[in-house]
């Protein structure tokens, strides 16, 4: 009998999924693909999102190399951020993912499995 490898999965798929699936960092990438934004406009963008977590997660597409953040003196001072060609180059997987979804992930679909998930942990 034939022995067979266990599948593995990549670890990069599972280190960019971990990454942009944590919550708001694949949105907030989308987001910044129309240009830089400032932090009120993020948040005003990006419904739900506190202004605690929007903060951090700036912080870390930053941090990871995805997103510049500019400060312009002024008066008034004025910070904006904006993908950096790191970030802009995972603009045509978002693209796929968002078309992936308009047409196999719909909202009535998603609301199904949300609440087959609610029933079963009642």
């Amino acid at each position: 009998m034939a022995e067979h490898e266990p599948r593995v999965c990549d670890a990069a798929l599972a280190r960019a999924f971990d990454f942009l699936g944590k919550r708001w960092n694949g949105v907030l990438l989308g987001t910044l693909q129309n240009g830089p934004a400032g932090f009120a406009e993020l948040r005003r963008a990006v419904a739900g999102i506190s202004d605690s977590v929007l903060s951090d997660r700036l912080g870390e597409l930053t941090g990871a190399g995805l997103v510049v953040r500019t400060v312009e003196q002024g008066p008034p001072v004025s910070v904006s951020y904006a993908l950096t060609r790191s970030g802009a180059a995972l603009l045509p997987a978002l693209t796929a993912l968002t078309e992936w979804s308009a047409q196999n992930l719909t909202a009535e679909r998603c609301a199904g499995k949300r609440a087959a998930t609610d029933r079963r942990a009642s």
